[in-house]
């Protein structure tokens, strides 16, 4: 057989082949974990108003559906590369592939999928505690926070996938980076809702709940998605895409209620405890004269100004400063808008508190903004740059 010389074409397509299907197999893969997430999302954001306006659960209800309909898709794009690589890596790894208890996988496809199997594992625990404890119990329950912090972990994942599918500057890297981080502010806004239910019920330092905990959960995505695509305005137009989003779930949910037609048990459910979370709910709802589940929905945009901030700052090359500056204004808007709410008007805290949560929420962000920098670093890191 005449040997095939490394610079005849024949050569360069037997060593380029490869990797153009690694990279074909990275970034379907990668698009995929985002519409899944998408639809996933859409499927929370309708569970949350149908057990607020229906009240009856089973895990069979359509939102829980369409949700795990996105999980399930998440499962087999992420653990199906991982199977796929791991049938077909050399004995001998390259340096983008990495081995954990004998699977193989880039970096971003193991920690999307180890992710999204803590969502998964979540499932099964969350259906046994209703069994238990009742329909509902709260957003912060451990299945339901497991869950999160899987979903969280996955899009973190593909934060990575987008560096290793994608060179540097790329207008398809910029892309899927800026919309994970709107999809992971997405998903962390849903777990700090509960809230405002303590605010209402004890006032004090619990009014500020919600800015007391924006700053450790909600800049990491968008200030993450600056520092990997080195684009300043990712933050803003990351919180655009996740504006957009929100408002198409809306008329998903509106739809679908419009076409099952549910039969509401919500005022049993109510009378069962006046203090649990869905009835304390509709008591914030019914002072503030708006339909339950939907309050903020005709203020979408609010959440525009944070973001502003932090593109002012620019997180790239000030990621701690950029945090303050952002908690410090979510901690002004959520103050005015909640004070001018008639729900919380009673339970508005006097100057000392204020100026005691303006503090804490001050070293929450620093603390914060240092973490999302290390993270962001770390990912930068352990992922290509061209």
């Amino acid at each position: 057989m005449t040997p095939v010389s490394v610079s005849s074409p024949a050569a360069t397509a037997t060593l380029v082949r490869p990797r153009e299907l690694t990279l074909a197999t990275l970034r379907a893969v990668l698009w995929g974990l985002l519409v899944s997430k998408m639809v996933a999302g859409w499927g929370v954001q309708w569970d949350i108003q149908w057990h607020f306006l229906i009240g009856r659960d089973t895990f069979w209800i359509p939102p829980h559906v369409m949700t795990y309909s996105g999980v399930g898709l998440a499962v087999l794009l992420s653990f199906g590369l991982l199977a796929w690589t791991t049938f077909s890596a050399p004995r001998s790894l390259p340096p983008h592939l990495v081995s954990v208890l004998g699977i193989v996988g880039t970096r971003g496809t193991h920690i999307a999928a180890w992710g999204i199997a803590l969502t998964v594992l979540a499932a099964p625990i969350d259906d046994l505690w209703h069994r238990i404890f009742g329909i509902d119990v709260t957003l912060w329950s451990p299945p339901h926070l497991l869950g999160i912090a899987g979903a969280a972990v996955n899009t973190i994942g593909c934060f990575a996938l987008a560096r290793e599918a994608y060179p540097a500057g790329s207008r398809a890297r910029i892309v899927t980076l800026v919309w994970a981080g709107g999809l992971l502010f997405g998903m962390l806004h849903f777990a700090i809702q509960p809230t405002q239910m303590y605010a209402y019920l004890y006032g004090g330092l619990a009014f500020h709940g919600y800015a007391l905990l924006a700053p450790v959960l909600l800049p990491l995505g968008l200030i993450a998605a600056a520092r990997l695509s080195d684009w300043r305005w990712a933050p803003l137009v990351a919180m655009i895409v996740i504006v957009l989003t929100g408002m198409i779930g809306r008329q998903i949910s509106s739809a679908g209620f419009a076409v099952l037609q549910p039969v509401s048990v919500i005022q049993a459910e109510i009378a069962k405890d006046a203090r649990s979370p869905i009835a304390v709910g509709h008591a914030i709802a019914a002072k503030n004269g708006v339909e339950p589940a939907r309050a903020g929905a005709s203020q979408p945009f609010v959440a525009l100004l944070p973001a502003l901030v932090l593109v002012a700052v620019d997180p790239r090359r000030r990621a701690v400063l950029a945090t303050v500056a952002y908690a410090l204004t979510i901690f002004v808007i959520m103050g005015v808008r909640l004070a001018g709410q008639p729900a919380f008007t009673p339970v508005v805290p006097g100057v000392g508190v204020t100026l005691l949560a303006a503090l804490i929420t001050v070293l929450v962000a620093l603390a914060s903004g240092l973490a999302i920098r290390r993270i962001s670093d770390a990912l930068a890191a352990a992922t290509p740059q061209d």
